[in-house]
């Protein structure tokens, strides 16, 4: 669910064939995950490393997270973006963790004695759960927050993806951490159509996620998590200490882009990649060019 714009997942063997071929001790090699947000990610360090006169190989779109933290255990490739939460739940399986620094402290501890890896300075962004409305019915429901949501859902009609309804980090959490969240109706449909239905008004409340590209193109806003129910999942690059030692100058080029990540540039980034159609390549590119980094 955390990863709804995958693409199509690679067959492990292309993913383990694309990783084999080692190159020189002069070139970075930066990967990605499966999903476009994390491909342009990806390649804004990439640009962000040879415009700094680092040569980079790129080995995008590599597939899940598992593949993509097998492939930086074998040395297959030296970096990629990685989210604070994924890591902690889905690759160290710790229970949750709601206070940012803590979370991102307890990962780079983590990945740094089991993995020989180091977490940079992670960005702003935070690509978690939410629940996002219009801003006309917000307004007319005189909702901003979750606290407010769970008190007013009794008249409220929630369109949501089928996992939502369902599992401990959604609905029936925020029914137990919040109370409330009762809806007038509940009605599911595929990844994307949820937000659809919002527009059309068939829907007063939609699940989303904080970087959605649908949330910039159709002008939504995010619920305020006003009480902190959902864990963290600030994106941030994630490097094989033996290439850091290589190329010291990573970290502090990294180190000047991640702050530039923040939840309005990545949902606008996802518009023009996922709306737009946009390389993320190019996309990548544009933002460097943009903020002259």
């Amino acid at each position: 669910m955390k990863r709804r714009r995958a693409l199509a997942l690679l067959a492990s063997a292309y993913a383990v064939s694309a990783c084999g071929a080692r190159t020189g001790t002069g070139t970075v090699r930066v990967g990605s995950k499966n999903f476009s947000e994390n491909i342009t990610i990806a390649e804004i360090y990439a640009g962000a490393l040879e415009r700094a006169g680092i040569r980079v190989e790129r080995r995008m779109n590599l597939g899940s997270t598992q593949i993509a933290t097998a492939a930086m255990r074998r040395g297959d490739i030296d970096l990629y973006p990685e989210y604070t939460g994924t890591a902690l739940i889905d690759v160290l399986h710790h229970a949750p963790m709601h206070d940012p620094r803590a979370l991102f402290a307890t990962v780079d501890r983590a990945y740094q004695s089991d993995f020989g890896l180091r977490w940079l300075t992670p960005s702003p962004v935070n690509d978690s759960q939410g629940l996002a409305m219009t801003r006309g019915r917000a307004a007319q429901a005189k909702v901003a927050t979750l606290s407010q949501c769970a008190a007013a859902a009794s008249a409220l009609r929630l369109a949501s993806v089928p996992e939502f309804v369902k599992r401990a980090d959604a609905l029936p959490g925020l029914q137990h951490f919040y109370g409330g969240f009762r809806f007038a109706q509940v009605r599911t449909f595929d990844i994307g159509l949820q937000y659809s239905a919002l527009v059309r008004g068939d829907a007063d409340v939609a699940t989303a996620f904080t970087t959605d590209a649908q949330i910039a193109a159709d002008n939504l806003i995010v619920l305020r998590d006003d009480r902190h129910f959902w864990p963290p999942y600030n994106v941030a690059p994630v490097v094989r200490i033996a290439a850091l030692k290589a190329h010291p100058a990573i970290e502090s080029v990294l180190s000047r882009v991640s702050p530039l990540l923040t939840d309005d540039a990545v949902r606008a980034l996802n518009v023009q990649v996922d709306v737009q159609k946009m390389d993320p390549a190019d996309a990548a590119a544009a933002f460097l060019r943009e903020h002259k980094s």
